[in-house]
């Protein structure tokens, strides 16, 4: 005669179950705190678990369908209308930061020319006076 195992394998199959359930928790718990939509297929994909598992868990199946509900809810704090900003006031801020280019572009030039005159002026200087102290 045969021993009874069936207790083992219940106890294996509960100790699976209790594992599975975990691994689903923890699946749920970080999908949210990371403020990921919260799907079947997500939590089913991260805890290596089955879709059709995770469908036959009745206060699972609640939590994902709460935790998807509360996500659909959350506003994504879209612009009022009213706050947008139009298309002419977004054509006058173009046309004001093209005058500002124009304008540092001639200053740029002028500070050129300027640094350009007073290097050659320190040359000029610079040869003079070693032509005049070659003469003495």
């Amino acid at each position: 005669m045969r021993a009874d195992n069936s207790q083992h394998i219940i106890e294996a199959a509960r100790r699976r179950s209790e594992y599975t359930r975990s691994k689903a928790i923890q699946a749920l718990r970080s999908i949210d705190a990371a403020g990921e939509p919260v799907t079947f297929d997500a939590v089913a994909k991260q805890a290596g678990i089955s879709r059709s598992w995770l469908y036959g868990q009745p206060d699972l199946r609640a939590e994902v369908e709460r935790l998807r509900a509360a996500h659909r809810r959350a506003p994504a704090s879209p612009v009022p209308a009213r706050q947008r900003t139009s298309d002419a006031s977004l054509l006058r801020r173009l046309e004001a930061a093209n005058t500002r280019v124009r304008q540092l572009t001639e200053e740029n030039r002028r500070l050129r020319d300027q640094l350009a005159n007073a290097l050659g002026e320190q040359r000029a200087d610079r040869i003079t006076r070693d032509q005049t102290r070659g003469q003495r």
